[in-house]
């Protein structure tokens, strides 16, 4: 991920300058919170978001939790005393080892991702909302899930076995979350965007 930031990482924590707020604008129009001059792109970019790493995290912490949840439930729902097991042997480390991904990671990689796009696609027409679906899916999608295996594989201690489990599971992993994204990714660039009254992920820091 350095390779976003020639310095390193691509964030330095607040300053005391007050934050620039984006005003809405209406969909089809040229003008867009990614749009115009850029006088304060250098600025969001090089704050850490700790919006949104705290938010990626608790979405992760969350998935995961429903996750192992809905596992031992499909495992012993047929046995008496299942409602009980669903609340035993949750493994905590694996939970926070998402929580982890989402706060270091997901959340401020996706921030920059988010914001790369609103600069270079600015007006909210149906060609650069497209673009921007699309390229979430075939860019983003596929970094998410070559990170997201590399990083629970590092901290398991089985490196070596990465390879494989990028043949075996990286393209039905990505297939799979093209039913949830697509859906998600037209929602946040589209609705999110045109109706809602504030500025697009809600990233004011």
């Amino acid at each position: 991920m350095d390779a976003l930031n020639p310095g390193g990482w691509w964030w330095r924590f607040p300053s005391r300058r007050r934050p620039h707020r984006f005003r809405p604008t209406r969909c089809g129009s040229q003008d867009s919170p990614g749009g115009g001059g850029g006088g304060d792109s250098a600025g969001t970019f090089s704050r850490f978001p700790l919006k949104q790493a705290g938010t990626a995290a608790f979405l992760a912490l969350t998935g995961d939790t429903i996750a192992q949840v809905r596992h031992r439930w499909m495992s012993v729902h047929h046995h008496e005393g299942f409602v009980s097991s669903l609340l035993s042997d949750h493994d905590w480390v694996r939970a926070l080892r998402m929580a982890s991904y989402g706060f270091l990671l997901y959340g401020p990689g996706s921030h920059a991702w988010y914001q790369f796009l609103d600069h270079q696609l600015p007006a909210m027409t149906f060609q650069n909302i497209s673009l921007k679906v699309l390229l979430n899916q075939v860019v983003l999608g596929p970094c998410v899930v070559a990170v997201i295996f590399a990083w629970n594989y590092i901290w398991l201690g089985k490196l070596s076995r990465l390879p494989n489990k990028y043949q075996k599971d990286a393209l039905p992993t990505l297939l799979y979350g093209f039913r949830f994204w697509v859906p998600v990714s037209v929602l946040n660039f589209w609705y999110l965007t045109c109706f809602i009254p504030w500025p697009k992920h809600g990233f004011d820091e």
